[in-house]
């Protein structure tokens, strides 16, 4: 007997393949969103007693900057240009990479707080190809939180 799609969307884990980017406002697509990842440092605290007691850790809750690749995306928002002009400006946005279902609502948001384009790669041009406009987007990134829509 099969499941039923209330019992399967409970149940069953969310496919990763549909997702969304927005930046500021404008939503970008991507075929490849990379890097979202929340780390802690963890410190190795001695004492006198270290030898007989071992060594506590000590977590250290801030948390460090990590770098989120985009691949093979395409802009649907106003501006073609609008990642050149975010790099040339060099600003600090805010970014949301939304996990959707299957009617494309989104169930589950990563919250970038802070990110900077470091790097922008154009695509290789290629008549015969049908690769998307932009071809890797890297982005240094702080403050990383999920939402559950």
């Amino acid at each position: 007997m099969a499941d039923s799609a209330a019992h399967a969307r409970q149940n069953y884990p969310l496919p990763a393949y549909n997702f969304r980017v927005d930046v500021g406002g404008t939503t970008l697509g991507f075929s490849e969103v990379s890097g979202i990842q929340l780390e802690h440092e963890v410190i190795t605290y001695s004492h006198g007693l270290s030898f007989f007691e071992g060594e506590p850790l000590v977590p250290v809750l801030l948390p460090n900057a990590v770098t989120v690749t985009m691949k093979r995306g395409v802009i649907l928002g106003a501006s073609p240009t609008a990642l050149y002009d975010w790099m040339k400006a060099k600003e600090i946005r805010a970014v949301d990479v939304s996990l959707c279902d299957e009617a494309g609502t989104p169930v589950m948001t990563w919250k970038i707080a802070r990110a900077i384009p470091v790097k922008l790669e154009a695509p290789t041009f290629d008549a015969a190809g049908n690769e998307g406009a932009i071809e890797t987007l890297e982005l240094n990134a702080r403050g990383i939180t999920v939402v559950k829509q």
